[in-house]
């Protein structure tokens, strides 16, 4: 055997590509993970993960310098220097705006599996059949019996801490006991699921994958809110502290960094894939890798860069392009709308830590007969808390006085921020732009997508029903926010690969592989044919394990 041949190859090592490299490696495949990026070694390499704000030069903030360097990541909160060298480098690795759209990249082992919010909930049938009902993009090929097992499957070992609400709309789970709401938050909860017993208004603490009891070589989190940084505890999950020691631990993987893959090899005579190719990043040189099965998780825009920049002497618009919808579809949720305001009364109070978690109110609208005028709808997430130390108090010149103030926490305050549904447009889109290359001589992306009408409409609603629900709940001065709605600001990125039930309408089928070569396997968010409102990092996961078990089992049965 060549030394360049496994069973298995993975493309990406982020949330799914840990994912499938963890079940492939269990289930006996060699298998090699493909990161283009550099390697982060858990506790290790986690260099600013115990630091204090003081030890940082610029106490944590940003630079000129920093946001002439990145003009995408200065839009918003991920630019800082706390953890500058887990995005990507953008001058090295560049995209065409056709439209704006905020591309926030991990390229390292591990990927967005360390930055990324760690909000983690299930999927309801309602989701699944929103498309067919709607007349909206195509029909999800499979409903939540099928992910229900995968669910509990991947809940299990990530570790998510929830509590089982009861919510119609939102299944519960596997979950560890939950994180606690502080008081405000509490007696918030208790106003609003009153007030709007009739409508179905829930507001529950969020499900998150940090843990709150150990696991095998993870500390429960420890309240630090430090996630961003690498967390030396192992607390949440990522492809670090939880599925590559798995896969490690078979002996049966292999990790690769540095390594950009650029094409899949395509055999038009078996009319499955052979391979990748790669190019290293570091000594420019070609090598090739060869499989039985392949899984594409180099996230959604660059899932579809490997797909369009392979077998193109077959398909000028690359491996499963033959439907047409190859690099369309492209969504995110659509944010940044809410409403926040003062809190009074609970003065004497305070809470423990920094918990790296917030509240979390399900979807409501257009659940039960309403007639809107969009359709789908919108979760928020937020939280109440106390001024601490950082805040500015204008009354108080320096001195004792000032530092006295300083050593006292302040006002109370709570807000919410909207995460809406944006639906499948064909028309928003990426593409290669070959006229433009990255550091590697390599084209880059052109992304042209757009919220549109619906979603504009839906904002309304964010907005308002934040103000009405804080105002009923007595909290005061509430004032409203709505910033302008752009895509990739989510920073979930799903579509550009869709599931489908027909290869004339769809790049892949139910168990998430490539119509056009069916040992191929998209599990990341581009295989998503519609958004949901909710964080969708679950879903991948279930999908990755659904799919890396069907490919097994195919696999034995000689078909892929």
């Amino acid at each position: 055997m060549s030394t360049n041949t496994y069973d298995a190859i993975v493309i990406g090592s982020g949330i799914s590509g840990g994912w499938a490299a963890k079940e492939l490696t269990e289930k006996g495949l060699k298998t090699i993970m493909l990161e283009r990026g550099r390697d982060i070694k858990h506790v290790k390499d986690y260099v600013n993960a115990n630091k204090a704000p003081w030890e940082f030069e610029h106490r944590g903030g940003r630079t000129v310098q920093m946001e002439k360097d990145y003009p995408v990541l200065k839009r918003d909160y991920p630019l800082n220097e706390t953890n500058l060298d887990y995005w990507v480098n953008e001058k090295e690795s560049p995209y065409v705006e056709i439209k704006r759209f905020d591309w926030f990249r991990g390229y390292h082992v591990g990927g967005r599996s360390l930055m990324w919010g760690r909000q983690s909930y299930r999927w309801h049938d309602t989701d699944f059949e929103a498309n067919l009902k709607d007349g909206v993009g195509v029909d999800w090929p499979i409903r939540y019996k099928d992910l229900e097992p995968w669910y509990t499957h991947v809940e299990g070992f990530a570790g998510i801490s929830g509590n089982r609400d009861g919510v119609p709309i939102l299944p519960d789970g596997n979950f560890m006991p939950p994180m606690e709401m502080n008081c405000v938050e509490k007696d918030i909860a208790a106003r609003i699921n009153d007030h709007y017993k009739k409508e179905g208004r829930h507001m529950i603490i969020g499900r998150t994958a940090n843990i709150t009891k150990p696991l095998p070589g993870r500390t429960n989190c420890q309240y630090r809110n430090k996630c961003w940084l690498g967390c030396p505890f192992g607390a949440y999950f990522s492809t670090q502290s939880s599925t590559l020691p798995a896969a490690m631990a078979t002996g049966n993987l292999t990790v690769r960094p540095w390594s950009i893959v650029t094409k899949i090899l395509y055999d038009k005579d078996t009319k499955k894939a052979k391979g990748v190719e790669i190019l290293d990043a570091e000594n420019n040189q070609t090598y090739e890798y060869y499989a039985k099965i392949v899984f594409v998780n180099a996230s959604t825009l660059n899932s579809a860069w490997v797909l369009m920049n392979s077998a193109t002497d077959i398909w000028p618009g690359g491996l499963g392009s033959s439907s047409g919808e190859l690099g369309h579809n492209l969504m995110d949720h659509h944010l940044g709308v809410g409403a926040g305001g003062r809190v009074e009364g609970y003065d004497d109070k305070y809470y423990f830590g920094r918990r790296a978690n917030g509240i979390y109110i399900p979807r409501y609208r257009n659940l039960n007969g309403e007639k809107r005028d969009y359709i789908r709808g919108f979760g928020y997430q937020g939280g109440g808390g106390r001024d601490e130390w950082g805040r500015s108090i204008p009354e108080l010149t320096i001195g004792g006085a000032f530092k006295d103030a300083l050593s006292e926490p302040g006002s109370w305050s709570f807000g919410m921020g909207g995460f809406g549904e944006t639906l499948p447009y064909h028309e928003n889109r990426a593409y290669l732009d070959k006229d433009k290359k990255d550091k590697w001589g390599l084209p880059v992306l052109a992304i042209d997508a757009e919220v549109k009408d619906n979603e504009k409409k839906m904002r309304i609603d964010m907005a308002n029903d934040a103000k009405e629900m804080l105002e009923a709940t007595g909290v005061k001065d509430v004032h409203t926010f709505v910033s302008e709605p752009v895509l990739g600001r989510g920073i979930h990125e799903m579509g550009t690969a869709r599931m489908g039930r027909d290869p004339k309408t769809s790049v892949l089928n139910e168990w998430n592989q490539v119509w056009d070569a069916k040992n191929v396997f998209v599990t990341d968010g581009a295989c998503m044919a519609s958004t949901a409102c909710q964080n969708p990092s679950l879903t991948y996961m279930a999908l990755t394990a659904r799919a890396a078990n069907h490919a097994v089992e195919e696999l034995k049965k000689g078909n892929v």
